[in-house]
C-alpha cells in the first residue's frame, strides 16, 4: 500500500508549480484566447460585424481577422502595447496557485483513499482521482477564471483605460449576478475529461520510468537513487500534447460562454451554433498557442510538483 502523503505538501507543491507556469505562459493564453473567442475569430463574409459591450460599458466593435498567431501578436503590440499581452495574468496569478494546489491535493486524496477500495495504482484510480480534481478545481476556481477570460477578451487602443480585475468582478455581479460568474462551468466539467486523459497517460509513463529509466532518454546516465526529472518532464509533456489534441474543443466552447454580452448559452448550443457558423474546424481554433503554451506548462507544473514533493521527502 503506498505511504500516506502530506496535504499540506500536495497544496504547496501544486501552487507552485501552477504559479511557475502561468507566469512564463500569459501571452500565449493571451493569444489562444482572443483566437477563441467569437470576435476574433475568421467568419465568412456573409456574417455582419457584431458590437459587444467591453467591461466599462462601451460598445466595441470586433477587429479585422485574424492571420495566425505571428499576426495576432503583431497587431496587440502596435494597436494596445506589450501591456496587453500580459492581461489577466493578475487573475491568472490568484487563481492558478490555489486551482493547481486544489487539484493537486484533491487528485492526491481520491487516490490515497480509492488505492483501499480499488486496486491500487491501477488506470481506473487515476481516471477516477483525474475526474474528482478536475471538477473540485473547476467549480471552486471558475468565478477566477471568468474574469480573466473577460479581462484578455478586451481590446482597448494605447492610452486607453481598462478594466481592473476587481472592477471587471463587480460589472458581472452588477450585471448577471452570482450565477454569472459560473457562465461556461458545463464546458469546464467536459475539460475534466482532458485532465483524465493526462493523468492516466502521465502516471503510466511515471510508471513504465520506475521499471526502466532508460524507457524515454536512454542517453542520461542518471542514477537510481534519484529522480529523473527531464524524463518526468517528457512523461508530463507527451501526455499533455495527446490530452490537449483530444478533448480541446471544450476550451473555445468555453471561451464563448464566457463572453460578456454573447448568444451562446449552453455547452450543447454553443457546440451546435459554432459548427453551424463556422464549421467543424473552428473548434480548433486556438490550438497551436494553446500546444505551445499547455505542453511547456504542463512540463513546468509537474516537475516543480513532482521536485518539490521529492525535496522535501529527501528521497
Amino acid at each position: 500500500m503506498p505511504p500516506k502523503r502530506n496535504r499540506a505538501l500536495d497544496l504547496v507543491a501544486g501552487g507552485l508549480g501552477g504559479t511557475a507556469g502561468a507566469i512564463l505562459t500569459c501571452p500565449l493564453e493571451v493569444v489562444k484566447t482572443r483566437l477563441q473567442s467569437s470576435s476574433w475569430a475568421l467568419r465568412p463574409l456573409c456574417f455582419p460585424a457584431v458590437e459587444l459591450q467591453g467591461l466599462n460599458g462601451a460598445l466595441i466593435r470586433p477587429g479585422p481577422p485574424s492571420g495566425g498567431i505571428l499576426h495576432l501578436l503583431r497587431s496587440i503590440l502596435e494597436k494596445e502595447g506589450i501591456r496587453s499581452l500580459f492581461r489577466g495574468l493578475g487573475p491568472n496569478l490568484v487563481g492558478v496557485a490555489p486551482s493547481r494546489a486544489i487539484y493537486f491535493a484533491a487528485y492526491s486524496e481520491a487516490k490515497e483513499r480509492l488505492n483501499t477500495v480499488l486496486v491500487p495504482e491501477s488506470k481506473k484510480v487515476h481516471m477516477l482521482s483525474a475526474a474528482c480534481a478536475g471538477v473540485t478545481s473547476a467549480t471552486l476556481t471558475n468565478p477566477i477564471w471568468l474574469v480573466k477570460t473577460r479581462m484578455q477578451l478586451e481590446a482597448r487602443a494605447r492610452g486607453e483605460s481598462r478594466a481592473s480585475g476587481l472592477q471587471c468582478a463587480m460589472r458581472v455581479y452588477s450585471t448577471e449576478g452570482l450565477r454569472g460568474f459560473y457562465r461556461g462551468i458545463t464546458a469546464s466539467y467536459a475539460g475534466v475529461s482532458e485532465t483524465i486523459i493526462h493523468f492516466v497517460i502521465y502516471e503510466a509513463l511515471k510508471q513504465r520510468l520506475r521499471e526502466d529509466q532508460a524507457f524515454l532518454v536512454p542517453s542520461l546516465p542518471l542514477s537510481h537513487n534519484s529522480q529523473d526529472f527531464c524524463r518526468l518532464m517528457a512523461a508530463a509533456a507527451i501526455s499533455k500534447s495527446c490530452a490537449s489534441c483530444i478533448a480541446y474543443p471544450h476550451e473555445v466552447i468555453r471561451t464563448r460562454l464566457r463572453e460578456e454580452g454573447s448568444r451562446y448559452r449552453s455547452f450543447v448550443q454553443t457546440l451546435q451554433l459554432v459548427v453551424r457558423e463556422e464549421g467543424f474546424p473552428a473548434l480548433y481554433r486556438g490550438l497551436l498557442p494553446h500546444l505551445m503554451r499547455q505542453i511547456p506548462n504542463a512540463a513546468i507544473v509537474m516537475v516543480t510538483y513532482e521536485l518539490i514533493i521529492y525535496l522535501a521527502r529527501g528521497t
